[in-house]
């Protein structure tokens, strides 16, 4: 009997990956957290929170200007978070002049624009390095969940909330 490489072949192949565990509401929440925590790091050197950071790129990405109740809304509806809080940041953004009052409309002002984009510039290599790589059949996969369990879990919150 002759031998063959592919005996040899086989016994030093890595064995095959271990099927990756399917996502639960542990794993959803371990991921957020674990991205939002990069996210809290940045902004903190730069001396904002993650909800002044969402309440001003509302305000940011606005086609008009907005009321400070269209943002709330806005925010509410990123945050899911109480209205008399989330005006709170509202105030605050306004009282560290990242925010100005324009008659009844809140609009950023160039401080507000220049802090968004330095924590855009600083979590953009991180955000490459974190997404990098994974397939986009994985990436529309993942969005598909994860839009339908926002969906459930907005309807959940709304009933709840009645």
């Amino acid at each position: 009997m002759t031998t063959t490489g592919s005996t040899k072949a086989a016994s030093t192949a890595a064995p095959a990956p271990a099927p990756a565990p399917a996502a639960t509401a542990r794993e959803l929440g371990l991921a957020h957290y674990a991205a939002r925590g990069v996210l809290e790091y940045v902004l903190a050197r730069h001396g904002a929170t993650f909800a002044q950071q969402i309440a001003l790129r509302a305000a940011i990405n606005a086609d008009a200007p907005q009321t400070p109740d269209e943002l709330v809304a806005q925010v509410q509806g990123a945050l899911k978070a109480d209205p008399a809080g989330i005006r709170a940041v509202f105030d605050e953004l306004l009282a560290k002049e990242l925010l100005v009052a324009d008659g009844e409309h809140l609009r950023p002002t160039e401080a507000g624009r220049e802090l968004f984009a330095a924590v855009a510039a600083e979590t953009a290599p991180i955000s490459a390095r974190v997404w990098g790589g994974i397939p986009a059949e994985d990436l529309a996969a993942a969005g598909r969940v994860l839009a339908l369990v926002t969906e459930r879990a907005d309807a959940e919150l709304a009933a709840l909330t009645a």
